[in-house]
């Protein structure tokens, strides 16, 4: 009896062991929306756990919210997409390094009709016209990545937006934006794979795109475990290597929705 009872106790403390191995398997990620919305992380991951027995969990918030959660703990690696503040994270202790992983484009959408701002070939005479003309804006006002190029474009071409009554901060996502945009038959900074993945364009289209100061380039960043004593390093750094590594940047190239790219790897450049 007492053998039976010890060999039950050995399979018992075996399965929770195992237990505790599986929940262990996996890093938390803190994302920016455009590589979840747009299928890109439903596409890699599930490649990635097979491969490996790691899941990636993922929350998808903006650029600035992501940086914030991952400061106070919450997360092993992010995966972000404005230069400034991710270097800033770094030299303040928080991260260890920034890994460049992809781009694609910052996009300005806006009303097929408005035959003004289709005709202008320049970055700077779209958005000094929305400001002459008062054409309506629509900013994401989240201090994600995309809300921060915009507003550097408007810092670097001296518009003042603060008291401009064309220009409406919502506070909310991408998608929020890019819909606000279409209801209101008003303009927006897209990132253009969420533009690509959005189905309610109805009459809106891009209106400017390809200036090199659109380009948007996406990083990951280790969270610092001297901050943070509880960040998986190792499994975070091997998530790291696969995704900048042939085979994550051959499935990065190879994804597709609609038959068009939405991001294109450079982990080598």
């Amino acid at each position: 009896m007492m053998k039976k009872t010890t060999l039950a106790l050995f399979f018992f403390l075996g399965f929770i062991f195992l237990q505790q191995s599986w929940a262990d398997d996996f890093i938390l990620m803190q994302s920016t929306t455009s590589t979840q919305n747009s299928g890109l992380l439903d596409y890699l991951l599930p490649k990635y756990k097979a491969l490996t027995g790691t899941e990636v969990r993922v929350v998808a918030v903006g650029t600035g919210q992501a940086l914030k959660n991952a400061e106070n703990g919450n997360a092993d690696i992010v995966m972000v997409h404005a230069k400034n503040a991710e270097l800033k994270f770094i030299q303040s202790g928080f991260g260890v390094k920034r890994y460049p992983v992809m781009y694609n484009q910052f996009l300005i959408i806006g009303p097929a009709s408005d035959e003004e701002l289709n005709q202008l070939s320049k970055l700077s005479e779209v958005l000094t016209l929305v400001e002459q003309k008062g054409k309506r804006w629509i900013s994401r006002g989240d201090l994600s990545g995309t809300h921060k190029r915009e507003l550097a474009l408007w810092d670097k071409f001296k518009i003042n937006t603060s008291s401009a009554d064309w220009y409406l901060d919502i506070g909310g996502g991408m998608g929020t934006a890019i819909n606000t945009a279409v209801e209101l038959n008003a303009y927006t900074l897209a990132d253009s794979a969420t533009w690509i993945a959005y189905k309610n364009k109805r009459s809106h289209k891009v209106i400017f795109s390809g200036d090199p100061l659109l380009n948007n380039q996406y990083s990951l960043i280790l969270v610092n475990p001297a901050k943070h004593k509880h960040v998986k390093k190792e499994l975070a750094m091997e998530f790291v290597g696969w995704m900048t590594g042939n085979e994550g940047q051959t499935l990065i190239g190879s994804y597709k929705l609609n038959s068009r790219q939405l991001f294109f790897p450079n982990a080598t450049q």
